[in-house]
């Protein structure tokens, strides 16, 4: 495991690297943000970019994706995986937004897991993004490389998470999941780690390092 100077280290040569890291995902305000997360479960942020780019051009608010309908949903987004069980949840998350949260994307964690499609880690990415919170949203690529790295082992996300919100520093943890994905995505990869090129190589305590 990483010890605290080395987990200061691990962040501030990510924050050098990228002093601003972005969510991949495109979205116009907070509820266009909440939608393509719930579509992104599953399916990769480039996918989702393409089968929202027209969607999200005509439809911004939860009345204008009930009036939509399920069916012309299903058409705009029938190139992801599982889009029959999204639309189904995309409709029934934005009728109860209208319903019960005056058409606005509550900012509470708990709030945001009661929509249909909703879990925890949707939940952190929306805070995040749309609201500045410091969440951290562990997904398969920041559990490999917490695990992998030695900076905060775990055996599930929920175990990752909590020790990654024990371990980083306050001034990190702003970014510290998109840093994270972005590593995960680019860099420390699930079949071959590009070692090499890592800028924070020589703290990370993976023993199977690949070699140029």
């Amino acid at each position: 495991m990483l010890k605290k100077d080395q987990i200061e280290t691990f962040f501030a040569r990510l924050q050098k690297q990228n002093p601003e890291p972005k969510g991949e995902l495109n979205y116009v305000n907070p509820y266009t943000l909440l939608v393509a997360v719930v579509l992104s479960a599953q399916a990769t942020d480039v996918g989702v970019n393409k089968a929202t780019e027209k969607l999200f051009k005509i439809v911004d608010t939860p009345e204008k994706m009930v009036k939509l309908g399920e069916a012309r949903l299903k058409d705009h987004i029938k190139t992801i995986g599982l889009f029959n069980t999204k639309a189904k949840n995309v409709i029934k998350l934005s009728e109860m937004l209208i319903a019960a949260h005056n058409s606005l994307v509550p900012r509470d964690r708990a709030i945001l897991e009661t929509l249909p499609g909703v879990g925890r880690k949707t939940a952190n990415v929306v805070l995040n993004i749309a609201f500045g919170e410091p969440t951290i949203a562990v997904d398969t690529h920041i559990f490999r490389v917490s695990n992998r790295t030695g900076l905060a082992p775990g055996k599930d996300v929920l175990a990752v998470e909590r020790a990654l919100e024990k371990k980083v520093p306050a001034k990190f943890k702003q970014h510290c999941h998109h840093w994270l994905i972005l590593h995960g995505r680019y860099v420390c990869k699930a079949r071959k780690p590009d070692c090499p090129s890592c800028v924070v190589n020589d703290v990370c305590q993976f023993k199977g390092k690949t070699v140029v």
